[in-house]
């Protein structure tokens, strides 16, 4: 079986995203769900880091005013791991107020981190909902977005 991280935080994702249980499990509860669920180590590693990261970002990614109204310019490393339909989706996402310029950041930042060769804009999708979940007063956001990832006709929007 060859997961990537990716493959380990959807199955985090959906499996805790609607759990009443709080508060949160620790790291050794979810490694060993991971094993049992047939994970490897390494890429368990790997997503519990990646998760990690995820929520220091948001505290050290700068953030001013001129960013807020700035357009954003993709660097060569960037543009070669987000095709031109990710990097359209995420501007789609931001013209309709899903996401902040600093959550495009820190969204950005985490596909990247994602180790995977090619990003496409399902797994865009996802960690979009994983910015947005991880963040406090983004209930809103996350609704909708909720409504794009799951709603077939959704897709044709854009």
């Amino acid at each position: 079986m060859k997961e990537n991280v990716l493959d380990v935080l959807m199955y985090l994702f959906e499996t805790y995203i609607d759990a009443e249980e709080e508060p949160e499990p620790d790291q050794k509860v979810l490694r060993d769900e991971l094993s049992r669920a047939g994970f490897a180590d390494l890429e368990i590693d790997r997503a519990l880091s990646w998760l990690d990261d995820l929520t220091d970002h948001h505290r050290n990614l700068p953030h001013s005013a001129q960013t807020a109204h700035g357009t954003r310019i993709y660097n060569d490393s960037e543009q070669s791991r987000l095709d031109v339909g990710c990097r359209g989706f995420i501007t789609y996402l931001e013209q309709i107020g899903i996401l902040s310029p600093l959550q495009r950041e820190i969204l950005i930042d985490r596909l990247l981190a994602l180790d995977t060769p090619d990003i496409d804009v399902e797994q865009v999708k996802w960690v979009v909902l994983m910015v947005l979940f991880s963040q406090p007063g983004q209930e809103q956001a996350y609704a909708r977005m909720e409504d794009l990832v799951f709603d077939d006709d959704a897709a044709a929007i854009h």
